[in-house]
């Protein structure tokens, strides 16, 4: 397969913040139309800024989680990319045909009091923990194979490979 030209997708990060369990953090769009809603929080890449710098400051903004919070485990080598549908296409300002993307695995080092979706503007409405192997499938069909390189290669942090102990009932 070719590597797509970068210059037609806007440089974008995409997080994978694990529990300490090794469940992922899901965000339900605000907003949102039909199915598919929840989401690993992501977003663009400014201007000057390392993808690094990026991710941890999309933390912050979406998911309201200091740095101080998370300790980073990994870091996709190349970028991931996917094209947007012609109708998203057509609500997006700029030339752009999709995003691509440097993915991130974050071990969280909080509590879910932690996690603050309203300290700046939300794009999530709610959210909650799941296993990395949900994440594909709840995801817009578009964004779909990126979801499943990424859970795919993050599988080692995932909490199916954790010897976890509960009590019945209790929660991630």
């Amino acid at each position: 397969m070719q590597t797509p030209d970068p210059s037609l997708y806007r440089p974008n990060v995409g997080l994978v913040l694990f529990s300490s369990t090794g469940y992922i953090f899901l965000g339900r769009r605000i907003n949102g139309r039909g199915a598919f809603q929840w989401q690993m929080p992501q977003g663009g890449i400014d201007d000057g800024e390392t993808p690094h710098d990026a991710a941890l400051r999309e933390l912050e903004e979406e998911v309201g989680v200091s740095d101080k919070l998370v300790d980073v485990l990994e870091e996709t080598s190349d970028w991931l990319f996917y094209e947007f549908p012609a109708e998203v296409r057509r609500r997006m300002p700029g030339a752009f045909i999709g995003q691509r993307q440097k993915w991130f695995a974050l071990r969280f080092k909080g509590s879910d009091s932690d996690i603050r979706l309203d300290r700046h503007t939300p794009e999530f409405d709610a959210w909650r923990w799941a296993r990395l192997s949900e994440a594909p499938s709840a995801i817009v069909p578009f964004k779909r194979p990126v979801y499943q390189a990424v859970a795919e290669r993050f599988q080692p942090w995932a909490g199916e490979n954790f010897a976890i102990e509960r009590k019945a009932g209790e929660m991630p």
